[in-house]
């Protein structure tokens, strides 16, 4: 019998408590810090009204994960609530369940995100169309056109996120849709940032590559491989949103004979003779030890190199470690009647209200990053949605800084004053309500100490028996899928007792923008 202890449990570590659980000869122990699961993947309910922590498309390149999600959720077999009320079409899967009836039901979405930026909307990823053209005005589309014709004649070294942006985009698409926005959610303006950000979420991804998926579409062209390329249009989602998936999944393995133990946070890792011997932890008040034979940690690099014990860390090792850069988050609902923004498409939503799921806010004066529309994500995450508009509005900043510290009523006051500043609710709008949600760590950042970060691997893949997987488990801005899919091959390195951990860390390394299908 092999004691398996896994620190976290958010997608990766349920996942890799899951593909273990297929042993009998393992005996799993999940030690989780809060008091639910999903990580920053759960679902927050308040009230009536629940919220997506950051918003997650259920949509992943690899069909392993596709299926893994399918058989814990399985796809609506009738219209949703909305779908229903507007007589909208909708994809639907033969025999599958009615989400009006049962709740264990993934709903298949359209993806609709836009930018917003001097008050009009423009697709998100940015595309050519006349749309866009006059949204952007005459001059300055001639101005775009000739600063893109210069970014391919003359290529920067992409030393900075700045380089990579404008080498794709140019320099005034990039100003205008990358840099303040990039500003915000990071803290340090993009010519401070190292360019693998945009080689790890936008691979792939440029006004060429736009304009080739706009020809592909025209004309139904395949490419080279036989296969026709473009952006995802649909994804699917849980009905009462992503921590639904993941405590479903809980609940799965705990019947296969999984502990899962909340409120346990795990303050030390014992290392002797190099391999982790136990972890070191608080739980209601109370010191624990808990001895193990395998350990797959998915909590920060920062966290887990800092409070390993027994055997030295070397300093350089410790220095990295600490110097990891991460960006916290903030979000808060806001319950209203109405947007005072109209729906100019051609989407018919409840209350006509704009049908995107995520508005990418690129206002300089304000500091709201994004703004989730929750009805257009599920119509079961709001009370009453055909009467309600549950948006959640999303800052990023640093823990203890000036917006981390603000009190939940001033950053509430901050939050609908910028709604009212950008005209997306009315001056003498009534706010029904609002909630205030923080989550530390929830962006492992590309700066600082990150450039050495392959020493740092080196030094946890030379312990034996250690495993380390996840977004903050390996310090990249994965996707749900990514942390998934690290979790898999751990599991599978642990079943065949592989010893090299490459494949762990080369998940999410392919050179394609992540939402592009084939």
């Amino acid at each position: 019998m092999r004691n398996i202890i896994i620190v976290g449990a958010g997608p990766a570590g349920l996942t890799a408590a899951y593909e273990l659980s297929k042993d009998k000869n393992n005996q799993i122990v999940i030690l989780e810090e809060c008091e639910d699961v999903g990580g920053i993947s759960k679902t927050i309910k308040y009230k009536q009204n629940r919220m997506d922590i950051g918003g997650h498309r259920f949509f992943s390149k690899d069909d392993r994960i596709m299926h893994f999600w399918k058989e814990i959720m399985p796809l609506q077999g009738e219209k949703a609530l909305d779908d229903r009320m507007l007589g909208r079409e909708a994809k639907l899967e033969k025999g599958g369940p009615d989400p009006e009836k049962e709740d264990n039901v993934m709903l298949i979405r359209n993806r609709i995100s836009r930018i917003y930026y001097g008050r009009k909307f423009f697709d998100y990823p940015i595309t050519i169309k006349a749309e866009t053209l006059k949204n952007m005005g005459m001059k300055k589309t001639i101005q775009a056109g000739f600063s893109y014709l210069k970014s391919i004649f003359f290529k920067r070294k992409e030393e900075s996120l700045e380089d990579f942006y404008i080498n794709r985009f140019g320099k005034v698409l990039y100003s205008m849709f990358f840099e303040k926005y990039t500003e915000k959610v990071w803290g340090r303006h993009p010519s401070k940032i190292s360019p693998d950000w945009g080689k790890q979420r936008a691979k792939g991804l440029s006004i060429a590559a736009i304009i080739k998926d706009m020809i592909y579409k025209i004309f139904k062209i395949k490419n080279n491989k036989n296969a026709e390329t473009s952006l995802i249009e649909q994804f699917w989602y849980p009905k009462y949103g992503p921590g639904q998936l993941w405590e479903r999944l809980a609940d799965i393995i705990v019947q296969k004979g999984v502990t899962i133990k909340k409120g346990y946070k795990v303050e030390k890792l014992v290392k002797e003779n190099g391999k982790i011997k136990s972890v070191k932890c608080m739980a209601n008040g109370k010191k624990e030890e808990i001895a193990g034979d395998i350990f797959i940690s998915s909590m920060p690099l920062k966290d887990l190199v800092e409070n390993i014990e027994g055997e030295k860390v070397p300093k350089n090792i410790l220095d990295i470690a600490s110097n990891l850069p991460y960006r916290d988050f903030i979000t808060i609902g806001i319950l209203v009647d109405k947007l005072n923004i109209k729906n100019e498409t051609t989407i018919k939503t409840l209350g006509n209200i704009v049908p995107d799921c995520w508005i990418y806010v690129q206002e300089p004066e304000v500091k709201v990053g994004r703004i989730q529309i929750f009805n257009n994500w599920s119509p079961y995450l709001v009370e009453e949605p055909e009467k309600n508009v549950w948006i959640g509005l999303e800052y990023f900043c640093n823990e203890n800084d000036a917006l981390w510290n603000m009190t939940e009523k001033d950053f509430k006051d901050m939050a609908i004053t910028e709604l009212k500043k950008m005209k997306i609710l009315d001056d003498k709008q009534e706010i029904k309500d609002a909630h205030m949600e923080k989550i530390k760590k929830a962006y492992p950042a590309y700066f600082d100490t990150y450039a050495r970060i392959n020493e740092l691997i080196n030094y946890l893949n030379d312990i034996e028996n250690l495993y380390c997987i996840g977004r903050n488990g390996q310090h990249r801005y994965n996707n749900m899928d990514h942390s998934m899919l690290t979790a898999i091959e751990a599991a599978n390195n642990i079943k065949n007792n592989i010893k090299d951990r490459s494949n762990i860390w080369n998940v999410n390394t392919e050179k394609e923008y992540h939402e592009i299908k084939k």
